[in-house]
Protein backbone atom coordinates (compact mmCIF):
# COMPACT_ATOMS: atom_id res chain seq x y z
CA UNK A 1 0.00 0.00 0.00
CA UNK A 2 2.72 2.27 0.83
CA UNK A 3 4.37 2.31 -2.44
CA UNK A 4 1.07 2.93 -4.14
CA UNK A 5 0.23 5.73 -1.62
CA UNK A 6 3.97 7.30 -2.86
CA UNK A 7 3.32 6.48 -6.67
CA UNK A 8 -0.14 8.40 -6.33
CA UNK A 9 1.16 11.32 -4.37
CA UNK A 10 4.41 12.49 -6.33
CA UNK A 11 3.28 10.96 -9.94
CA UNK A 12 -0.03 11.01 -10.03
CA UNK A 13 -1.20 14.63 -7.78
CA UNK A 14 0.85 16.74 -9.02
CA UNK A 15 -0.17 16.60 -12.47
CA UNK A 16 -3.58 16.87 -11.26
CA UNK A 17 -3.02 19.81 -9.47
CA UNK A 18 -2.40 21.79 -12.35
CA UNK A 19 -5.58 20.56 -13.82
CA UNK A 20 -8.05 21.36 -11.36
CA UNK A 21 -6.04 24.96 -11.28
CA UNK A 22 -7.25 25.18 -14.90
CA UNK A 23 -10.39 24.58 -14.02
CA UNK A 24 -10.82 27.00 -11.18
CA UNK A 25 -9.39 29.54 -13.10
CA UNK A 26 -11.40 28.70 -16.21
CA UNK A 27 -14.95 29.11 -14.07
CA UNK A 28 -13.75 32.09 -12.51
CA UNK A 29 -12.94 33.92 -15.50
CA UNK A 30 -14.50 31.56 -18.51
CA UNK A 31 -11.25 30.83 -20.25
CA UNK A 32 -11.33 31.13 -24.23
CA UNK A 33 -11.02 27.14 -25.31
CA UNK A 34 -9.91 28.05 -29.06
CA UNK A 35 -7.71 30.53 -27.91
CA UNK A 36 -6.11 28.30 -25.53
CA UNK A 37 -5.71 25.41 -28.38
CA UNK A 38 -4.34 27.54 -31.15
CA UNK A 39 -1.85 28.56 -28.62
CA UNK A 40 -0.95 25.04 -28.26
CA UNK A 41 -0.73 23.79 -31.70
CA UNK A 42 0.57 26.54 -33.22
CA UNK A 43 3.52 27.46 -30.54
CA UNK A 44 3.72 25.13 -27.84
CA UNK A 45 3.85 22.02 -30.02
CA UNK A 46 6.37 23.27 -32.18
CA UNK A 47 8.56 24.17 -29.89
CA UNK A 48 8.53 21.14 -28.18
CA UNK A 49 9.13 19.40 -30.91
CA UNK A 50 11.89 20.57 -32.41
CA UNK A 51 14.04 21.72 -29.07
CA UNK A 52 13.66 18.09 -28.26
CA UNK A 53 14.09 16.20 -31.64
CA UNK A 54 16.82 18.79 -31.95
CA UNK A 55 18.94 17.93 -29.30
CA UNK A 56 18.00 13.91 -29.37
CA UNK A 57 20.36 11.54 -29.63
CA UNK A 58 18.87 8.80 -31.91
CA UNK A 59 19.58 5.32 -31.80
CA UNK A 60 18.82 2.24 -33.38
CA UNK A 61 16.88 1.60 -30.08
CA UNK A 62 14.98 4.98 -30.47
CA UNK A 63 14.55 3.57 -34.08
CA UNK A 64 12.87 0.08 -32.47
CA UNK A 65 10.58 2.27 -30.39
CA UNK A 66 9.18 4.35 -33.73
CA UNK A 67 8.25 0.85 -35.19
CA UNK A 68 6.61 -0.15 -31.66
CA UNK A 69 4.64 3.04 -32.16
CA UNK A 70 3.11 2.21 -35.58
CA UNK A 71 2.95 -1.29 -34.85
CA UNK A 72 0.92 -0.27 -31.51
CA UNK A 73 -1.21 2.34 -33.97
CA UNK A 74 -2.13 -0.11 -36.40
CA UNK A 75 -3.40 -2.70 -33.76
CA UNK A 76 -5.66 0.13 -31.56
CA UNK A 77 -6.88 1.33 -34.96
CA UNK A 78 -8.38 -1.93 -35.77
CA UNK A 79 -9.51 -2.80 -32.32
CA UNK A 80 -11.62 1.06 -32.84
CA UNK A 81 -12.75 -0.10 -36.35
CA UNK A 82 -14.03 -3.32 -34.69
CA UNK A 83 -15.84 -1.94 -31.41
CA UNK A 84 -17.42 1.02 -34.01
CA UNK A 85 -18.96 -2.24 -36.45
CA UNK A 86 -20.52 -3.62 -33.41
CA UNK A 87 -21.66 -0.39 -32.27
CA UNK A 88 -23.03 1.00 -35.37
CA UNK A 89 -21.51 4.19 -35.34
CA UNK A 90 -21.79 6.71 -38.11
CA UNK A 91 -18.60 8.12 -40.43
CA UNK A 92 -18.23 10.72 -37.89
CA UNK A 93 -18.40 9.21 -34.62
CA UNK A 94 -15.98 6.36 -35.78
CA UNK A 95 -13.93 9.11 -36.84
CA UNK A 96 -13.90 10.57 -33.06
CA UNK A 97 -13.86 6.99 -31.93
CA UNK A 98 -10.69 6.05 -33.52
CA UNK A 99 -8.84 9.41 -32.23
CA UNK A 100 -9.72 8.76 -28.49
CA UNK A 101 -8.68 5.42 -29.28
CA UNK A 102 -5.20 5.36 -31.23
CA UNK A 103 -3.81 8.96 -29.90
CA UNK A 104 -2.51 9.45 -26.06
CA UNK A 105 -1.42 11.97 -23.68
CA UNK A 106 1.81 11.10 -24.29
CA UNK A 107 2.75 15.17 -24.00
CA UNK A 108 1.42 16.64 -21.16
CA UNK A 109 0.73 13.77 -19.24
CA UNK A 110 3.29 11.32 -21.03
CA UNK A 111 6.31 13.06 -19.90
CA UNK A 112 5.18 15.01 -16.97
CA UNK A 113 4.80 11.20 -15.78
CA UNK A 114 8.30 9.92 -17.31
CA UNK A 115 10.24 12.81 -15.64
CA UNK A 116 8.79 12.40 -12.22
CA UNK A 117 8.56 8.48 -12.11
CA UNK A 118 12.46 8.63 -13.10
CA UNK A 119 13.44 12.13 -11.94
CA UNK A 120 12.91 10.75 -8.16
CA UNK A 121 11.09 7.57 -7.59
CA UNK A 122 12.85 5.99 -4.53
CA UNK A 123 10.07 2.85 -4.06
CA UNK A 124 10.10 2.24 -8.24
CA UNK A 125 13.58 2.86 -9.31
CA UNK A 126 16.03 3.75 -6.06
CA UNK A 127 15.58 7.61 -6.01
CA UNK A 128 17.59 9.50 -7.97
CA UNK A 129 18.65 7.21 -10.90
CA UNK A 130 20.88 8.52 -13.89
CA UNK A 131 18.44 6.44 -16.39
CA UNK A 132 15.93 9.72 -16.56
CA UNK A 133 17.81 11.13 -20.27
CA UNK A 134 16.71 7.27 -21.64
CA UNK A 135 13.89 7.89 -20.73
CA UNK A 136 12.92 11.05 -21.89
CA UNK A 137 14.33 10.44 -24.88
CA UNK A 138 12.14 7.60 -25.82
CA UNK A 139 9.32 9.41 -24.40
CA UNK A 140 10.36 12.26 -26.70
CA UNK A 141 10.12 9.76 -30.01
CA UNK A 142 6.69 8.58 -28.36
CA UNK A 143 5.78 12.34 -28.42
CA UNK A 144 7.11 13.28 -32.05
CA UNK A 145 5.10 10.07 -33.72
CA UNK A 146 2.05 10.61 -31.62
CA UNK A 147 2.04 14.27 -32.79
CA UNK A 148 2.65 13.59 -36.28
CA UNK A 149 -0.06 11.02 -36.72
CA UNK A 150 -2.55 13.38 -34.59
CA UNK A 151 -1.89 16.53 -36.70
CA UNK A 152 -2.17 14.55 -39.68
CA UNK A 153 -4.12 11.39 -39.64
CA UNK A 154 -5.98 12.80 -36.66
CA UNK A 155 -7.17 15.63 -38.20
CA UNK A 156 -7.80 13.71 -41.61
CA UNK A 157 -9.99 12.09 -39.30
CA UNK A 158 -11.81 14.64 -37.94
CA UNK A 159 -12.52 16.55 -40.90
CA UNK A 160 -13.29 13.57 -43.22
CA UNK A 161 -17.13 13.61 -42.30
CA UNK A 162 -17.19 17.30 -43.27
CA UNK A 163 -14.61 17.82 -45.21
CA UNK A 164 -13.30 16.22 -48.94
CA UNK A 165 -9.87 15.27 -48.93
CA UNK A 166 -8.75 18.14 -50.36
CA UNK A 167 -9.37 20.16 -47.57
CA UNK A 168 -8.59 17.57 -45.05
CA UNK A 169 -5.62 17.90 -46.65
CA UNK A 170 -4.72 21.64 -46.53
CA UNK A 171 -5.72 21.14 -42.91
CA UNK A 172 -3.08 19.46 -42.51
CA UNK A 173 -0.52 20.99 -44.13
CA UNK A 174 -1.44 24.41 -42.03
CA UNK A 175 0.20 21.94 -38.98
CA UNK A 176 2.93 24.15 -37.84
CA UNK A 177 4.55 20.76 -36.16
CA UNK A 178 5.28 19.22 -39.34
CA UNK A 179 7.75 21.89 -40.70
CA UNK A 180 9.06 21.57 -36.73
CA UNK A 181 10.07 18.44 -37.50
CA UNK A 182 11.60 18.65 -40.50
CA UNK A 183 13.34 21.92 -40.07
CA UNK A 184 15.18 20.33 -36.61
CA UNK A 185 15.98 17.04 -38.73
CA UNK A 186 17.67 18.89 -41.27
CA UNK A 187 19.75 21.17 -39.14
CA UNK A 188 20.59 17.82 -36.97
CA UNK A 189 21.53 16.28 -40.07
CA UNK A 190 24.03 19.04 -41.14
CA UNK A 191 25.31 19.58 -37.94
CA UNK A 192 24.08 23.61 -37.87
CA UNK A 193 24.80 24.68 -34.33
CA UNK A 194 21.58 26.99 -32.88
CA UNK A 195 22.38 26.33 -29.29
CA UNK A 196 24.63 29.27 -29.17
CA UNK A 197 22.34 31.55 -30.90
CA UNK A 198 20.08 33.91 -29.32
CA UNK A 199 17.37 32.23 -30.52
CA UNK A 200 17.78 29.31 -28.39
CA UNK A 201 16.47 30.39 -24.99
CA UNK A 202 13.07 31.69 -26.77
CA UNK A 203 12.77 28.34 -28.22
CA UNK A 204 13.34 26.38 -24.65
CA UNK A 205 11.39 28.83 -22.57
CA UNK A 206 8.46 27.90 -25.11
CA UNK A 207 9.38 23.86 -25.08
CA UNK A 208 8.98 24.39 -21.60
CA UNK A 209 5.75 25.75 -21.92
CA UNK A 210 3.75 23.41 -23.15
CA UNK A 211 3.45 20.54 -19.88
CA UNK A 212 1.74 23.49 -17.99
CA UNK A 213 -0.33 24.91 -20.89
CA UNK A 214 -1.66 21.69 -21.81
CA UNK A 215 -2.60 20.83 -18.28
CA UNK A 216 -4.25 23.95 -17.50
CA UNK A 217 -6.12 23.38 -20.85
CA UNK A 218 -7.37 20.28 -20.01
CA UNK A 219 -8.69 21.68 -16.82
CA UNK A 220 -10.30 24.43 -19.19
CA UNK A 221 -11.64 22.15 -21.10
CA UNK A 222 -13.15 19.88 -18.29
CA UNK A 223 -15.15 23.03 -16.68
CA UNK A 224 -16.85 23.58 -19.88
CA UNK A 225 -18.03 19.66 -20.17
CA UNK A 226 -21.05 18.15 -18.44
CA UNK A 227 -19.82 15.00 -17.01
CA UNK A 228 -22.39 11.78 -18.12
CA UNK A 229 -20.50 8.69 -16.46
CA UNK A 230 -23.93 7.02 -18.32
CA UNK A 231 -22.78 7.60 -22.09
CA UNK A 232 -22.04 3.89 -22.81
CA UNK A 233 -20.11 4.91 -26.07
CA UNK A 234 -17.80 7.19 -23.97
CA UNK A 235 -17.23 4.39 -21.26
CA UNK A 236 -16.32 1.77 -24.02
CA UNK A 237 -13.49 4.03 -25.26
CA UNK A 238 -12.02 4.93 -21.80
CA UNK A 239 -12.55 1.33 -21.08
CA UNK A 240 -10.26 0.84 -24.47
CA UNK A 241 -8.08 3.49 -23.82
CA UNK A 242 -6.99 2.36 -20.33
CA UNK A 243 -7.10 -1.30 -19.96
CA UNK A 244 -7.25 -2.83 -23.62
CA UNK A 245 -4.29 0.07 -24.19
CA UNK A 246 -1.91 -0.94 -21.65
CA UNK A 247 -2.66 -5.07 -22.36
CA UNK A 248 -1.78 -4.16 -26.38
CA UNK A 249 1.51 -2.33 -25.06
CA UNK A 250 2.87 -4.85 -23.23
CA UNK A 251 2.29 -7.66 -25.45
CA UNK A 252 4.37 -5.47 -28.13
CA UNK A 253 6.84 -5.08 -25.34
CA UNK A 254 7.60 -8.57 -25.07
CA UNK A 255 6.86 -9.05 -29.23
CA UNK A 256 10.05 -6.11 -29.88
CA UNK A 257 11.92 -7.36 -26.54
CA UNK A 258 12.00 -4.02 -24.96
CA UNK A 259 13.90 -4.45 -21.06
CA UNK A 260 14.70 -2.07 -18.41
CA UNK A 261 14.16 1.49 -19.00
CA UNK A 262 13.06 1.28 -22.25
CA UNK A 263 9.97 -1.13 -21.47
CA UNK A 264 8.76 1.00 -18.60
CA UNK A 265 8.68 4.44 -20.43
CA UNK A 266 6.77 2.55 -23.12
CA UNK A 267 4.19 0.94 -21.03
CA UNK A 268 3.91 3.94 -19.18
CA UNK A 269 3.17 6.17 -22.03
CA UNK A 270 0.83 4.46 -23.68
CA UNK A 271 -1.18 3.43 -21.01
CA UNK A 272 -1.98 7.72 -20.25
CA UNK A 273 -5.28 8.53 -21.03
CA UNK A 274 -6.45 10.33 -24.67
CA UNK A 275 -4.48 12.95 -26.06
CA UNK A 276 -6.32 16.38 -24.91
CA UNK A 277 -5.52 17.57 -28.50
CA UNK A 278 -8.22 14.96 -29.92
CA UNK A 279 -11.17 17.05 -27.78
CA UNK A 280 -9.02 19.92 -29.94
CA UNK A 281 -9.24 18.51 -32.74
CA UNK A 282 -12.64 17.88 -32.19
CA UNK A 283 -12.85 21.84 -31.50
CA UNK A 284 -11.24 22.70 -34.77
CA UNK A 285 -12.99 20.18 -37.24
CA UNK A 286 -16.32 20.23 -35.46
CA UNK A 287 -17.27 16.40 -35.16
CA UNK A 288 -18.25 15.25 -32.39
CA UNK A 289 -16.63 17.80 -29.94
CA UNK A 290 -18.88 16.63 -26.60
CA UNK A 291 -18.23 13.10 -26.97
CA UNK A 292 -14.80 13.77 -27.66
CA UNK A 293 -14.41 15.99 -24.51
CA UNK A 294 -16.19 13.51 -22.00
CA UNK A 295 -13.49 10.79 -23.11
CA UNK A 296 -10.43 12.77 -22.81
CA UNK A 297 -12.19 14.19 -19.31
CA UNK A 298 -13.54 10.99 -17.60
CA UNK A 299 -10.01 9.02 -19.20
CA UNK A 300 -7.68 11.58 -17.71
CA UNK A 301 -9.48 11.23 -14.42
CA UNK A 302 -10.02 7.08 -13.78
CA UNK A 303 -6.11 7.68 -15.34
CA UNK A 304 -5.23 8.82 -11.57
CA UNK A 305 -6.27 4.80 -10.44
CA UNK A 306 -5.24 3.08 -13.75
CA UNK A 307 -1.53 4.86 -14.11
CA UNK A 308 -0.72 4.34 -10.48
CA UNK A 309 -1.04 0.46 -10.78
CA UNK A 310 0.30 0.79 -14.47
CA UNK A 311 3.59 2.50 -12.77
CA UNK A 312 3.68 -0.29 -10.22
CA UNK A 313 3.68 -3.00 -12.56
CA UNK A 314 6.22 -1.50 -14.86
CA UNK A 315 8.86 -1.44 -12.11
CA UNK A 316 7.85 -4.69 -10.77
CA UNK A 317 7.90 -6.66 -14.66
CA UNK A 318 11.46 -4.72 -16.15
CA UNK A 319 13.57 -3.78 -13.19
CA UNK A 320 16.33 -1.62 -13.59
Amino acid sequence: MLIFLHILGNNIVPIFTIIILGFIISNKFDLNIFTLSKLIFYLFIPGFIFVNLYTAELSFDMLRILFFSIAYMGASYLVAIIISKIRKYDVSLTSAFQNSIMFNNSGNIGISLVTLVFGSAPFVLGGKTPYLTLALTSQVIIMVFMNITMNTIGFYNAGRAKMNVKDSMYQILTMPCIYAILLALVLKYYKIEIITTPLWPTLVYIKDGLVPVSLITLGVQLSKTKFDFGNIDVNIAVFTRLVIGPILALIFIYIFGFYGVIAQTVLISFSVPTAVNTALIAVECDNHQEFASQEVVISTIFSAITLTSVIYIAGTLFPV
